[in-house]
């Protein structure tokens, strides 16, 4: 569940920061895909961290 979420916030957080930025539809598209990779290696992270601890 915490790696959809970081997926989803990555996306929107990288789509909302090129558009800040005044990118061109590319520039959105990648800075929302780089983001969502990013977020999403770091919800796996958190939920294999979290899984650990409760065992």
């Amino acid at each position: 569940m915490i790696v959809i979420l970081g997926a989803i916030f990555g996306t929107a957080l990288g789509a909302f920061v090129a558009y800040r930025r005044k990118g061109k539809l590319a520039d959105i598209l990648q800075y929302a895909f780089v983001y969502c990779l990013v977020f999403t290696l770091l919800g796996l992270f958190a939920t294999l961290i979290v899984h650990r601890m409760s065992v």
